[in-house]
C-alpha cells in the first residue's frame, strides 16, 4: 500500500462529515415525513431492490443520476425537484450511501434533504410497508 496523498481522506471521514450535517430519520420518522409531504427517494440499483423489494410509493432515482434530477437549476430534473426547500429522504439499503447522497443534495441547496438511517433493512425490520 502506498501512502495517502496529503490532503486526502478516507471513506470513513468522508461519511462521518456527512452525517455531521445531517439530521437523519428513523425508520419511523422516514415513514411520518413521507405522510407530511416528504419525498422518499430510493437509490438502490434494480439488483437490490429485486432482491430486497422497494417501499410502496418511494420515488425510484438510481444514484448515478441523483444530482440531476434533483438540482433545481437541472434541465434533467423531475418534475418534483423544482423547489429548494423541498423535504426529501434518500434511502438506500443500509443506509451508508444514501447519506452520502443527501450530503450531495445539501451542496444543491436543497437544504431540508437527509437519510434514513439504517436504509431499506431498517424500514423492514421495523414492520413498515414494503412491496
Amino acid at each position: 500500500m502506498t501512502a495517502a496523498p496529503a490532503g486526502s481522506r478516507s471513506i470513513d471521514e468522508i461519511l462521518a462529515e456527512a452525517r455531521t450535517r445531517l439530521d437523519r430519520l428513523d425508520p419511523r420518522q422516514a415513514h411520518q415525513a413521507a405522510a407530511e409531504g416528504a419525498v422518499l427517494v430510493d437509490i438502490r440499483p434494480a439488483a437490490q431492490r429485486a432482491a430486497h423489494g422497494e417501499i410502496p410509493g418511494a420515488l425510484i432515482v438510481e444514484r448515478n443520476v441523483l444530482e440531476w434530477r434533483f438540482d433545481p437549476r437541472s434541465d434533467a430534473r423531475l418534475p418534483v425537484a423544482g423547489a429548494y426547500d423541498l423535504p426529501v429522504v434518500v434511502f438506500c439499503q443500509e443506509g451508508y450511501t444514501s447519506s452520502l447522497a443527501a450530503a450531495s443534495l445539501q451542496d444543491l441547496g436543497l437544504h431540508r434533504a437527509t437519510d434514513l438511517a439504517g436504509g431499506f433493512a431498517a424500514w423492514q425490520a421495523a414492520g413498515l410497508p414494503v412491496g
